[in-house]
């Protein structure tokens, strides 16, 4: 494989990551919009509900699995940024 061909498959997982990493950004500001709207309308009488404490419970699960995998992109974003440096 030619280092144009590297460089290239290397510029395309960086923008699918950065990608990734954007969805996940916008859908963390939803959900943080979404819990603060449970004060703005009294909502937080609905939070003592076993229901919505368990809903919670999963958003939060999966929550941390997201940002999990964002560090670990990041990680791997830092990785190839600094490999494809060495074509330049």
């Amino acid at each position: 494989m030619t280092n144009a061909v590297s460089v290239g498959i290397a510029v395309q997982a960086d923008w699918e990551n950065r990608e990734f990493i954007s969805n996940i950004s916008l859908n963390v500001r939803r959900l943080f919009e979404f819990v603060l709207q449970f004060g703005e309308y009294g909502g937080c009488i609905f939070l003592r509900t076993s229901a919505t404490k368990n809903k919670l419970a999963i958003v939060n699960e999966k929550l941390d699995a997201l940002e999990r995998r964002l560090e670990m992109l990041e990680v791997q974003l830092s990785t190839a940024s600094a490999s494809t440096s060495v074509f330049r």
